[in-house]
């Protein structure tokens, strides 16, 4: 071979040795996310942290409890990396199966306690708020219920509504029974059969409630935020009523993420959750459109929400909240 054309050759062949080196490097760096937070702020959080990190995330969207149970039928075959959810009792059935490697502690010291596990097995990264949300023209400040429990009496039939069968409203119904006890929570949702009327998804109740066709209705505090900075069409009559007082009405839901201990790349997933938790991501939470609270020390939430501190919510341990039973006690219940 002529000496130009080998040399030729030579320099070809270590060119593409680079760029299938850098392609090699680049899936070393790459994790899979399975996500049940919302799809529009998983992609923010994730687009946001490969700008920064040069690490890649695919995102694999589904519900809480579709992906806990996959999780723990994969066990430690499962090619998930991150697991991020909406609500925590998911994340505690992960925990419970062992599947969980322990958070960093750097990363656990950046939210506080009562947004994140005892266990350290898993750790907030964005929180929500239950709210009563009632038809401004149908009640007026002295007609709202002063406890969820109230809910159950009978002045109640017909007129209010929530969306049972998804992970929102069972995370709820998980804190009323750490709260209260089986026996209650058994008489609460046994009552709530007869009193509510049955939605699916928290914006057809915010749009029942808006239309009149029912007083009020069981959500979560960012849907009456998100559809306001929107049209407001589904909000325009509607307020939101806050429990406080440590009632069960007054559940502040922990959105959670962990890092599989079957992860092919833990340093990167434990950096991805570093990073939703501190600055950058709880940024994103603060200056975006989900409108959930931030759980990261010192980092404020969206100036638009009711702050953390005044909602006066129950103290509840996520680690402790009991999916498996909620839904077997609801199923007793007729709701499921």
């Amino acid at each position: 071979m002529h000496p130009a054309l080998s040399a030729l050759f030579g320099s070809t062949l270590a060119l593409a040795g680079l760029l299938l080196s850098s392609q090699a490097m680049a899936q070393e760096k790459q994790i899979i996310v399975y996500n049940a937070q919302h799809e529009s702020l998983a992609k923010e959080w994730a687009t946001t942290f490969t700008a920064e990190t040069g690490i890649g995330v695919t995102l694999r969207n589904g519900a809480d409890s579709e992906f806990s149970n996959q999780i723990v039928a994969e066990g430690k075959a499962s090619p998930a990396d991150v697991f991020l959810t909406e609500n925590s009792p998911a994340m505690t059935q992960v925990e419970q199966a062992g599947l969980f490697a322990p958070i960093d502690a750097d990363t656990l010291a950046l939210v506080e306690e009562q947004y994140r596990p005892s266990g350290g097995h898993w750790i907030g990264i964005a929180a929500r708020s239950t709210v009563f949300a009632y038809n401004r023209n149908r009640l007026t400040q002295d007609q709202l219920p002063k406890s969820l429990l109230d809910l159950a009496d009978p002045q109640w039939k017909g007129r209010w509504g929530a969306s049972p069968s998804g992970p929102d409203f069972q995370a709820i119904v998980s804190a009323l029974l750490q709260l209260k006890g089986e026996e209650v929570t058994a008489d609460w949702l046994k009552a709530m059969k007869t009193n509510f009327k049955a939605y699916r998804g928290n914006n057809t109740v915010l749009k029942a409630v808006n239309s009149g066709e029912i007083d009020g209705g069981i959500i979560y505090h960012y849907y009456w935020f998100g559809d306001r900075a929107r049209t407001g069409e589904n909000s325009s009559d509607v307020e939101l009523h806050y429990f406080r007082n440590g009632d069960p009405g007054a559940f502040v839901s922990i959105s959670g993420g962990g890092v599989l201990a079957s992860s092919k790349h833990p340093q990167e997933a434990q950096a991805f959750l570093k990073w939703i938790v501190g600055k950058g991501g709880q940024k994103v939470l603060r200056e975006g459109t989900s409108y959930e609270y931030t759980v990261g020390r010192g980092e404020p939430s969206n100036a638009a929400l009711v702050p953390l501190e005044d909602l006066q919510a129950p103290k509840i341990d996520p680690q402790t909240l009991n999916s498996r039973k909620v839904t077997d006690l609801m199923t007793d219940a007729g709701l499921m």
